[in-house]
């Protein structure tokens, strides 16, 4: 009868016992000042970010660490939270909206007078030296004019580890989303 108890008690205890898998999972953090809700009306200008891609090795699940000047390593117990192009195109939508205001910025068409904007991320990791990179290039059609632009940033960590890499990464897709506004509001 005492086994019988004392294999109850562990089975309740196992039970009852954390499901820590050792998993950090990671989201980009949105801009900190929200942005202005604006309303199509004539001279408006819209953007739709059609899409925002990335290569296999940064569309997976793991955080993504240069280790040496060929070598990376794919993290298996610090993922993203959601799939890294989604959580690029929405940072990316959120930010130009608060860069350009006046201007209805989307995820989704918007009508037939919309500028296009595509964006090709070759980079988004942390790197060995404690920088993160940020690089790629974005192509814009505007008014039947296409504008294509590369893009490399590297901003030194402030900190170790992968939450102050993901929040380096987020401030670096933040900037170059400040970079793109510029052009945009040149071009108009």
């Amino acid at each position: 009868m005492k086994k019988w108890l004392t294999v109850i008690a562990v089975l309740m205890l196992s039970a009852c016992s954390s499901s820590d898998d050792g998993k950090t999972y990671y989201q980009l953090p949105q801009s900190s000042t929200p942005a202005m809700q604006a309303v199509s009306q004539p001279g408006t200008h819209l953007l739709w970010v059609e899409q925002v891609a990335v290569p296999d090795y940064l569309a997976g699940n793991g955080v993504v660490y240069q280790t040496s000047d060929v070598q990376f390593v794919i993290a298996t117990s610090n993922l993203w939270a959601s799939p890294l192009d989604q959580q690029l195109r929405n940072t990316l939508v959120s930010n130009l909206s608060g860069a350009l205001p006046g201007w209805v910025v989307a995820s989704q068409p918007l009508g037939n007078d919309q500028d296009i904007l595509n964006v090709n991320v070759t980079g988004f990791h942390g790197r060995y030296d404690g920088k993160v990179i940020v690089s790629g290039e974005w192509l814009l059609n505007h008014q039947g004019q296409l504008i294509k632009r590369p893009f490399h940033l590297e901003l030194k960590q402030q900190e170790d580890g992968y939450d102050a890499m993901v929040k380096t990464l987020a401030q670096a897709w933040q900037q170059e989303a400040q970079s793109i506004a510029g052009q945009l509001t040149r071009l108009n």
